[in-house]
């Protein structure tokens, strides 16, 4: 299709189809004018894989690690390498846009959507956040910049007003966006939920327009989040261009009322719509058809590309008596919650229906020799998803969904669709039949479940509807009256309800769903967006007991050589809609990591979160290592870590308190009547920490290896160009090939405010053979080096004084220094 002549079309667009434009006619798809030749474009989610169009059943998809492990490699080729990838998924799903990115702050360890995001630091959150831009952009696909800004938590995120310092929001939380819209230009950008002083982003001119648009130069297109537009005049005069999901619910017949009050002119209706048309053309050579059917590429090649990536993620914590890596020649316990299930990735908008998912145990089975196994402590939050323990009348995994019109109650109901589910955690916000016309429907899911033990049964079903569970025709769970709002279902279903059953070794029981719509529910909601159609999820699992449980672990870990510990959390404990509650681990995993170590002195914990967990073991435990939610590749890259298959060469992109009171947001961490005060202001993570002379369990930039380097010869040129050239040299002194990141920091001497300690301003990575010496050369922007923002000038200073360069392996690790100086102080705005 040749590209539009946005004036042509502008001028022959009437005011309707203007208004039409600034809305998307579904959840993924931007309106088409077919009259004038404007296509609809497809937008899909997300910042670690592209889902599609479906939450429902969708179309497998490469899952990559979460943000945090991304941003752990500290590795911005690979990362651009990954972009491209996510580019070329997001071609095979028929999609133009990936919404992500995601650069928010990490201001607390209990961020609901943490896990998503790369770092506490800006500059390091900011660098990799290009690189994943340029990445898909390379691929012709537009990449979404996001939250724009200040979604840091999920408690009351629509209603919340940040309320932070101008000096705070420009150093600290509008700082990743900046050094993304100057390296890599994203296409697109999508505003935040909440306020920030005062006012919605999706209203914010003052950011949007002054900051983004006037001062940036962005001129790509502003989208909100999804059911983030919460009035039509506001936005269109602040500078949001279009109003995600649709149909839409604050625009349409409202803008047109709007411009016949002259809330809104057609000029800048015009403005809006040419961003939307500017769009178009710069994804037009994609040559995407509309609503194009979506594929996969899942292949050796993606496979390969994904493992990488999860293995360069991975950080060794702790190392004590090189107990790592351990040796397959030898007997090896896989304990722990985790072990079995494949934690690959976050909850919410982030997670998708993977290619495949290696579980931790699975991996681990294929690369050792003597490879046994004990749970050790559950560690669910909501009963264990039963898809991959159920299974269908032919055999699969999972159940059989049956779509209805009417009710269970009456017996002569018609069928009028039959699918497939590998999973009973299920969305049916995007399902579509041409024969259910209503918002009431209902659906039975079936399968059957054959227990290898008799044991009872814990069963869960919660619910965005209603819904009743019968195992064996017996009614075991029933969430259909009086039911309780929870956070499942992005806040609009119902708490778990939870029921028993005693279940005898290998006798496969019938397993009956009857699942009713949410419009089926009476149950009143607030702070949450009910979505058409609803969801249910079914859990289920042996009923245990803790002590017995730790018990067979320490038993076992008598018996072996060698163990490993899989814990962690879930996509049931990180998600979108709800902040994590507290630092612990879940369950009694704390007392069997304990009680396993002390059984075993080769133990490691390979620990699978996406932000900090507290670990009171941590001193008698040999070895530590984070592995994040490591995507579809999750258990191979725990096995190539764990037998030293791969070298790990992850650095902590946050720091790990020791415990939750320990870190900086501790006191203003959520909304309080629809408030959270910025109160530590520049102060966010190590910042703080240093500021302080806090200790903390693992500090910012941390990571060893299984080989050892040496910095040496340190070297800073000050060019006239604006540009300070750091040279250092690394070598490699171990007995292994492997990777280290030299860790730039920049720190005044006598600043006329108080400023923290040093910050990350550069870093590299280089990988090296043994006894392998390179020059590593990173370059800094002295003004971004050297600036803070000054609140009365409302300008970035760099003010006339002496700097050290500080450069090292980690935060609290930089013994190399070097100084330069500012002769003049200077202001300056813009990029």
């Amino acid at each position: 299709m040749a590209p539009l002549d946005v004036d042509k079309v502008l001028a022959e667009l009437d005011l309707n189809e203007k208004i039409d434009l600034l809305s998307g006619i579904d959840f993924w798809h931007t309106k088409p004018i077919k009259r004038l030749g404007v296509p609809s474009i497809r937008t899909s989610d997300g910042p670690n894989g592209v889902r599609g169009t479906q939450f429902f059943n969708g179309v497998p998809a490469a899952c990559f690690p979460c943000g945090t492990g991304l941003a752990a490699t500290w590795d911005t080729a690979l990362l651009e390498d990954g972009g491209r990838l996510m580019g070329r998924e997001a071609i095979a799903k028929g999609a133009h846009v990936i919404l992500g990115p995601t650069v928010n702050m990490q201001r607390s360890p209990l961020g609901g959507r943490g896990f998503e995001s790369f770092s506490e630091d800006p500059y390091l959150a900011g660098a990799m956040g290009a690189a994943v831009v340029s990445g898909i952009q390379d691929t012709g696909v537009a990449a979404t910049i996001k939250h724009f800004v200040c979604n840091d938590q999920e408690h009351e995120r629509q209603a919340m007003d940040a309320i932070v310092s101008q000096r705070a929001l420009r150093e600290i939380y509008l700082m990743p966006f900046q050094i993304a819209q100057r390296d890599a230009k994203p296409l697109a950008y999508m505003t935040a939920y909440n306020r920030v002083n005062g006012t919605h982003m999706s209203d914010n001119k003052k950011i949007l327009h002054d900051i983004l648009r006037d001062e940036w130069g962005f001129d790509g297109l502003v989208m909100s989040d999804w059911f983030g537009t919460y009035t039509s005049a506001d936005s269109i005069n602040a500078g949001l261009d279009l109003e995600m999901p649709g149909p839409p619910r604050v625009r349409g017949s409202q803008t047109a009322i709007d411009v016949g009050l002259r809330k809104v002119y057609e000029r800048t209706i015009d403005e809006r719509v040419r961003k939307l048309l500017e769009l178009i053309n710069k994804v037009d050579k994609l040559n995407i058809p509309e609503n194009a059917p979506e594929r996969t590429i899942d292949c050796k090649e993606t496979s390969e590309a994904l493992r990488l990536i999860g293995t360069n993620s991975h950080v060794l914590l702790k190392n004590d008596g090189q107990v790592l890596p351990f040796k397959k020649d030898k007997s090896v316990a896989v304990i722990g919650p985790n072990a079995k299930i494949a934690c690959y990735a976050g909850g919410g908008s982030a997670n998708l229906r993977p290619y495949y998912a290696v579980t931790p145990f699975e991996g681990i089975e294929v690369q050792g020799n003597d490879v046994r196994y004990a749970l050790g402590a559950a560690g669910y939050r909501r009963l264990p998803d039963l898809g991959s323990t159920i299974k269908t009348a032919d055999g699969k995994p999972g159940l059989t969904a049956k779509f209805f019109i009417n009710p269970p109650s009456e017996k002569e109901r018609k069928q009028v669709d039959q699918v497939h589910v590998d999973t009973s955690d299920i969305l049916l916000s995007d399902y579509k039949n041409p024969q259910i016309t209503s918002e009431y429907f209902w659906v039975d899911l079936e399968g059957t479940l054959t227990p290898a033990e008799t044991r009872e049964w814990l069963f869960g079903v919660s619910v965005s509807g209603t819904a009743k569970l019968f195992i064996g025709g017996q009614l075991v769970v029933d969430n259909t009256e009086n039911q309780r709002q929870g956070d499942s279902f992005f806040g609009s279903g119902t708490v778990e309800e939870v029921g028993s059953i005693n279940l005898d070794a290998g006798k496969t029981y019938q397993v009956l769903v009857q699942f009713g719509s949410s419009a089926t529910s009476n149950m009143k909601t607030t702070g949450a967006t009910v979505m058409a159609g609803g969801g249910v999820r079914v859990g289920g699992t042996v009923k245990t007991e803790a002590q017995d449980e730790i018990d067979k672990a320490v038993k076992l870990a008598k018996e072996v050589d060698q163990v490993v510990i899989i814990a962690g959390l879930s996509a049931d404990w990180e998600s979108e809609g709800y902040d994590r509650k507290h630092m612990e681990l879940p369950g009694a995993a704390n007392e069997m990591i304990a009680a396993v170590a002390a059984a075993n002195p080769n133990t490691a914990v390979f620990m699978q979160s996406g932000t900090p967990v507290g670990m009171p073991w941590a001193s008698s435990v040999p070895a530590i290592v984070q592995a994040w939610y490591g995507g579809n590749e999750t258990g191979n890259a725990v096995a190539d870590v764990l037998f030293g298959k791969a070298n790990p060469s992850g650095k902590l992109p946050l720091s790990f308190p020791v415990r939750n009171e320990d870190n900086p947001a501790f006191l203003n961490y959520r909304s309080e009547r629809g408030r959270t005060l910025y109160g530590e202001d520049v102060y966010v993570g190590y910042r703080f920490y240093e500021k302080v002379q806090r200790e903390v369990l693992f500090p910012f930039g941390w990571g060893l290896s299984y080989t050892t380097f040496e910095m040496s010869n340190l070297r800073v040129e000050d060019s006239t160009s604006g540009k300070l050239v750091v040279r250092v040299d690394v070598k490699n002194t171990g007995s292994q090939r492997g990777a280290q990141v030299v860790q730039v920091y920049v720190s005044q001497e006598a600043p006329s405010i108080n400023r923290p300690v040093k910050e990350l301003k550069g870093f590299s990575k280089v990988w090296l053979d043994p006894g392998e010496q390179k020059e590593v050369r990173v370059e800094l922007d002295k003004k971004y080096a050297t600036s803070f923002w000054d609140e009365g000038a409302e300008a970035w200073t760099s003010e006339a004084d002496e700097y050290s360069i500080l450069v090292g392996d980690s935060s609290v690790s930089t013994p190399l220094r070097a100084g330069f100086g500012v002769a003049k102080t200077s202001w300056w705005k813009g990029l």
